[in-house]
């Protein structure tokens, strides 16, 4: 929750995401940045994982859990099952444009190679406040 309410500060949609180790410690911690970065592909779950993986020295994150406040989009989806991240935990559902259990629902797909256990509702109030806030006050 402090990633997204950082991000959200920073004039970003507020998200954030954190990546734990097998052993219980903190990997890579991130907001959005989509905008500061000018960068489409820089949702918080994609810094997580790029950094995780520039970390660790590997492409994949077999045993690590993510928490993401809002549920992944499709991109974030394919990025966590391509890490082959074992566990993801989110908070928000995103019925506009998730890509879990809405939309593409990228881990049931045929051509999906590895879907991680899934766990929705976490902190899922606090999470969807947070972002109808935000957007509140852009319009």
């Amino acid at each position: 929750m402090a990633e997204a309410r950082a991000a959200a500060l920073r004039g970003e949609v507020p998200v954030g995401a954190v990546l734990i180790a097998p052993d219980g410690r903190i990997v890579a911690q991130a907001g959005n940045r989509t905008r500061e970065l000018s960068d489409p592909t820089a949702h918080a779950e994609v810094l997580v994982i790029r950094a995780a993986c520039a970390a660790l020295g590997s492409e994949r994150l077999p045993g690590h859990d993510l928490y993401v406040t809002l549920e992944p989009c499709p991109m974030c989806a394919a990025a966590i099952s391509n890490a082959r991240i074992g566990r993801l935990y989110y908070g928000a559902a995103d019925p506009k444009s998730g890509g879990v259990a809405y939309g593409a629902r990228v881990f049931s797909h045929p051509q999906c190679h590895h879907a991680p256990e899934v766990y929705d509702g976490i902190a899922e109030a606090e999470a969807e406040a947070m972002l109808k806030a935000f957007f509140v006050s852009r319009r």
